[in-house]
C-alpha cells in the first residue's frame, strides 16, 4: 500500500491554516515555527483511533466503540498502527500516530515510588492514529495533503468545509488568566530542596538531578490564542499544540528527543544555558562563556553518557557515535549547549522499542536515571504530567520524531500550568540555579501575564 500525495495552496503562516482546526477534539499541530527555526509543519485532526492511558489501563476508541486494555501502551500503539505503508522518502510524515507521552508514563517502564500527588489525573499517554496529514514545507513553499489511499478524499472535504466556514475578520477566541501565577516552591522551599539534592550528590546517590518548579493560575477559555502568542514570543523548532479531551498542550520546546529514519537514530540533549543579551558583543561573550564552561560541559557529558547507554539497548553494538559535542545553539531568550548522538537500530528493533528503552529522556531526569527519578518524586511532591514527557509523531512507515516537552504549558478546564527546571550538580549554586529557572520560565510567564484579567 502506498501513500497518496496531493498539492494544496501554500500559506506561509501555518497557524492561520490550523486555526479553524484547533477547536476540534484531537486536532494536533506539530509546529516548526518556520521558516526561521524549521522546515516542516504537520497538522492533523479526526483520528481513526485514539488511545489514552491512565495507570494500568489504556482506553481505545475506534468506530464509536470503546474498549480497555492492560497491555503495554507502546505495544498497543504498534498494534493499532498496523503494517508498514510505503511513503515518499522526502516527506517527514504521511499519517500515523501523533500525541503525547507524559513523564509519568515512565512508571509503566520502571518500578518507582508513588509518593507525589496527582491532582489532575491526566492520561499518561494520549495518542491518535491519523490516516492523513496536512504538511507545510517552508523550504519549498508548498503544502501537501498526504495519507492512506482514500483518506485524502475525506480530508479534503473536511478542510473545504472548515475553510468555507472560516471568517478572517472574526474575533480571536476568548481566553483569560484570572489571577496571579503561583509557584509550587517559594525561594525558601527551593533552597531547602537544593540542599537536599546536594546532600544526595555528596552521599553518592547521584551525579545530577533535574529539579523543577511548577507555576499555575486560574484560567478559562480557548488557549489557542495563548499558543499563538507563545509561538511569536518564543519560536522553537519542536513546538506543538495538542487539543486532547482532557488537556490542551502548548509547547515551545527547543529540544529533540529521538529521531528515527529507517535504521538511523539521533538524539540531541540540551544541558547548559546562558541568557541572551541585546548587545551583540555581550551576547557573543555569553555564548563563548557557555561553550567553554567546565561545569556546563560536565553536566552535558553526564547526559551524553546516559543517552549513549539508553540507545545501546536498541542499537547495533559499536554504531553509536557523538558527531556533535558541546555545540551552542541560540534561541530568543537563551543560548543552549547541545550534543548530538547517533546510532543504527539493531535487527529486530524499531522506533517504538527505542522509544520505550529511552523514556523518559535523560536530559530531564539526571544521572543515574532511576535514582534521579526517585529523588524527583520525593522532592517535587507533585507529578510532572506532560512536562518532561514527549510529543511524538510515529509514521505508518516506521519513522519517528519526538521532542522533550520543556517550555510547555498545559490547560485544563479551569487552570493553566507550566514548569521550569535545571540540572543540579556538585558545583551548582542555589542562586545560579534559581536564576536559570527564572530565565527558562520567562517567556511562558510573560505570555500568561499578557492574558491576565485587567492586564
Amino acid at each position: 500500500m502506498t501513500t497518496q500525495v496531493e498539492a494544496c495552496p501554500f500559506r506561509a503562516d501555518s497557524a492561520e491554516v490550523f486555526a479553524p482546526l484547533a477547536p476540534r477534539p484531537w486536532a494536533m499541530f506539530l509546529d516548526s515555527c518556520g521558516p526561521e527555526s524549521g522546515r516542516w509543519d504537520i497538522m492533523v485532526c479526526e483520528p481513526r483511533i485514539t488511545l489514552q492511558t491512565r495507570g494500568a489501563i489504556t482506553e481505545i476508541a475506534a468506530g464509536g466503540r470503546i474498549k480497555s486494555s492492560r497491555a503495554d501502551p507502546f505495544e498497543l500503539v504498534r498494534e493499532h498502527l498496523g503494517g508498514p505503508i510505503e511513503a515518499p522518502a522526502d516527506l517527514p510524515f504521511c499519517g500515523g500516530a501523533v500525541g503525547y507521552l507524559s513523564y509519568d508514563l515512565g512508571r509503566r517502564l520502571e518500578r518507582l515510588p508513588a509518593t507525589a500527588s496527582d491532582p489532575l489525573g491526566l492520561p499518561e499517554m494520549a495518542v491518535g492514529i491519523y490516516d492523513w496529514a496536512l504538511l507545510a514545507d517552508h523550504a519549498k513553499r508548498r503544502s501537501l495533503l498526504v495519507g492512506r489511499p482514500g483518506a485524502s478524499v475525506q480530508a479534503r472535504a473536511l478542510l473545504a468545509e472548515i475553510d468555507g466556514g472560516a471568517h478572517p475578520g472574526a474575533p480571536r477566541p476568548f481566553f483569560r488568566v484570572a489571577g496571579p501565577l503561583r509557584s509550587s516552591l517559594d525561594e525558601a522551599g527551593y533552597a531547602e530542596r537544593f540542599r537536599r539534592v546536594q546532600d544526595y550528590i555528596e552521599n553518592g546517590d547521584c551525579y545530577q538531578i533535574n529539579l523543577a518548579r511548577r507555576f499555575s493560575a486560574a484560567a478559562r477559555g480557548d488557549p489557542w490564542t495563548l499558543y499563538r502568542a507563545l509561538r511569536r514570543r518564543n519560536p522553537a523548532p519542536f513546538a506543538a499544540y495538542l487539543n486532547t479531551p482532557a488537556v490542551r498542550v502548548l509547547c515551545s520546546s527547543p529540544e529533540r528527543f529521538l529521531w528515527v529514519a529507517g535504521d538511523r537514530v539521533e538524539t540531541c540533549p540540551i544541558k547548559g544555558t546562558r541568557s541572551r543579551s541585546p548587545m551583540p558583543e555581550e551576547d557573543r561573550r555569553r555564548r563563548d562563556e557557555l561553550a567553554a564552561s567546565p561545569k556546563d560541559r560536565a553536566e552535558n557529558l553526564m547526559i551524553v553518557d546516559l543517552l549513549r547507554n539508553d540507545l545501546g539497548r536498541s542499537c547495533v553494538p559499536g554504531s553509536i557515535s557523538v558527531p556533535g559535542l558541546f555545540e551552542v545553539e541560540s534561541f530568543p531568550d537563551v543560548h543552549h549547549l547541545v550534543s548530538r548522538i547517533r546510532g543504527r537500530l539493531a535487527p529486530g528493533q524499531d522506533a517504538l522499542s527505542l522509544l520505550r528503552g529511552c523514556f523518559p529522556g535523560g536530559s530531564v531526569t539526571g544521572a543515574p536515571k532511576i535514582r534521579a527519578m526517585e529523588i524527583i518524586e520525593e522532592l517535587e511532591g507533585e507529578r510532572r504530567s506532560v512536562y518532561c514527557g514527549s510529543v511524538i509523531r510515529l509514521g505508518f512507515d516506521g519513522n519517528l520524531d519526538s521532542n522533550i516537552a520543556i517550555r510547555t504549558l498545559i490547560h485544563t478546564d479551569d487552570e493553566l500550568r507550566f514548569w521550569a527546571g535545571g540540572a543540579i550538580v556538585a558545583d551548582s549554586t542555589c542562586s545560579g540555579e534559581a536564576k536559570e529557572i527564572a530565565l527558562k520560565a520567562r517567556a511562558m510567564r510573560e505570555v500568561a501575564e499578557r492574558f491576565r484579567t485587567g492586564a
